[in-house]
């Protein structure tokens, strides 16, 4: 296999030894997982290698994910995974998204002249919704899984008790929230020691996180949504302005959804489901770009297309998705091919279209403030899974005595109609808040799967999460390995504002540039986003590969 070094972060391979009724003929014999921390990679592959298989490794790598990398995920967030099962081909997608508490009240969120309150839905337990990580890890184990949850809980219980050095991203991240983790004493207890942001070399304990999940590990998610946790969590919300009762967290449940399965030619891609609304984007941006040939036209026109597909999907995405257990969404509609052909109709080949004439629709800077993992096991079993607290270090709320931060997730949704959220999105009445709601997400874990080659993929980012993952697509169909794939220069437009954002060199050349901005394209260029990671599978060689982004700066990658 040949090496990635230097540009694949954090990423192993290794063979496994497995028992002989577990193998597959359709499995790799190998297994690969790609993930933001290289001690989350780590305890992925020691599951996998202890008899477990990707879903055990899931919960191993999701979990110490949670411990290592707190500034983008943790058990006070949630997740959306995608799987698929190689014995029987099962694919679905595992909600473990947060929800509203009931006595969400809308005027919390909102300043006297009528403008969103910015602190109360993104800073403190007013910013958190119920979290959905515990339940859908247990979840994944029950029902997936080869291991006791105990057993892949523990790589995270150890680094939790016994520490770790944070890496720069992390303690950078840390420092522009440090305000906000200051308002709350025990946040600033656990990570700003001495009241100070700690320096490069420091070991971060977190023993009451850790005594955390060893009540999940033995007692599953219940300990933590109807036993003793659960009081603490309350009381801690309670105690600082939020709204949690009991039965907010008693009656949190697992959703599992069937997946977005879209056609582009020879492939099949497979993506989330709402209450993400990366899966109907994707599907629909491939729909459109289906009646066009991208081969035969020049790199100015191919780009072109390519941004007026997103202009159009994202447009439909904040009219019309929300959480399919409370709003109905023409669906059917929104990934038909007919309906592709008619938005497809609208672009003009040689203009780019404003997005204000979009008709029928309401009118910052993306982060790595989420977490995505991708695993292919010796089975053949595939895993793509993207998790979060969403902004940096979520809330800034550590709930005292349980050592878990909690999200700020009540900011996806759209708490003042038309009004944007921390990503520049702008929401309708289908994303409006609602006690038990689930709030929209860009979260796009996905699979491409071809005749002679899989991949599985995702990013965090924001709003960016959705053309990062579609860019990504596109360049694996056109034959990029991971490495290439995770380091291509991106992209991104999201409808409103109405820009074209660009990493240096996303377009190729000059050239190409000034062609699209004489099309019409406003083009912003803005420092780099995104943090993917990816395997891919050759089903002809059973050759995997897999690469993390070289735009995090953890340290070095390493290849076995």
């Amino acid at each position: 296999m040949r090496s990635l070094w230097p540009q694949c972060l954090f990423v192993l391979l290794f063979p496994l030894v497995v028992c002989a009724a577990a193998e597959t003929q359709s499995g790799p014999g190998r297994a690969a997982v790609a993930s933001a921390h290289q001690l989350a990679t780590e305890a992925g592959l020691k599951i996998m290698a202890d008899g477990g298989n990707a879903f055990d490794a899931a919960v191993a790598v999701a979990s110490t994910l949670a411990v290592v990398e707190p500034q983008s995920s943790g058990i006070g967030g949630g997740f959306f995974m995608l799987i698929r099962r190689a014995s029987d081909g099962r694919e679905v997608m595992i909600d473990a998204r947060e929800t509203a508490p009931a006595a969400v009240n809308e005027a919390m969120y909102v300043d006297e002249d009528g403008k969103p309150n910015r602190d109360a839905s993104i800073n403190g337990p007013t910013s958190s919704g119920i979290p959905g990580e515990p339940a859908g890890l247990a979840w994944v184990a029950e029902h997936y899984g080869k291991l006791p949850l105990k057993a892949s809980l523990a790589p995270a219980i150890a680094h939790a008790r016994n520490g770790y050095q944070p890496d720069a991203r992390f303690l950078r991240e840390l420092d522009r929230r440090s305000e906000v983790i200051a308002r709350y004493p025990a946040s600033a207890a656990i990570l700003l020691p001495g009241g100070k942001v700690p320096q490069a070399g420091w070991t971060f304990k977190q023993p009451e996180l850790a005594s955390t999940l060893e009540r999940i590990a033995a007692d599953g998610a219940d300990s933590f949504y109807k036993g003793a946790i659960a009081q603490q969590l309350v009381k801690a919300v309670r105690g600082a302005g939020g709204n949690w009762v009991a039965e907010d967290l008693a009656s949190y449940q697992v959703k599992e959804r069937e997946p977005i399965v879209v056609n582009y030619g020879d492939w099949r891609v497979v993506s989330a489901p709402p209450p993400s609304s990366g899966g109907v984007a994707i599907g629909e941006m491939f729909n459109i770009l289906s009646g066009y040939d991208l081969d035969k036209v020049d790199a100015a026109q191919r780009y072109h297309y390519i941004i007026e597909a997103m202009r159009r999907a994202f447009r439909d995405r904040n009219e019309y998705l929300g959480d399919p257990d409370f709003v109905e969404m023409p669906l059917r509609q929104l990934l038909s091919p007919d309906y592709a052909a008619g938005l497809r109709a609208s672009i003009r080949a040689d203009k780019a279209t404003p997005s204000d004439m979009l008709p029928s629709v309401l009118r910052r800077d993306p982060g790595m403030h989420t977490t995505h993992f991708s695993i292919i096991d010796a089975e053949g079993n595939l895993v793509a899974c993207t998790s979060t607290v969403n902004l940096a270090f979520g809330s800034g709320f550590i709930a005292e005595g349980t050592g878990v931060l909690l999200n700020n997730e009540m900011d996806d949704f759209a708490l003042v109609a038309g009004a944007p959220n921390a990503y520049g999105l702008i929401g309708s009445d289908a994303n409006a808040v609602a006690p038990g709601k689930r709030m929209l997400s860009s979260m796009s874990p996905s699979f491409v799967m071809g005749p002679e080659r899989v991949a599985v993929l995702g990013s965090p980012g924001g709003s960016t999460i959705i053309t990062q993952v579609f860019e990504g697509m596109l360049a694996f169909i056109d034959g990029k390995s991971a490495a290439e794939i995770t380091a291509q220069p991106r992209y991104h437009e999201q409808h409103m504002p109405d820009l074209v954002f660009m990493e240096p060199g996303a377009f190729g050349d000059e050239a190409t540039e000034k062609a699209l901005e004489a099309r019409g394209h406003t083009l912003q260029p803005r420092g780099p986003w995104g943090f993917m990671n990816v395997v891919t599978w050759d089903l002809k060689s059973g050759e995997l590969e897999a690469a993390s982004d070289p735009r995090g700066d953890s340290g070095l990658g390493k290849v076995e």
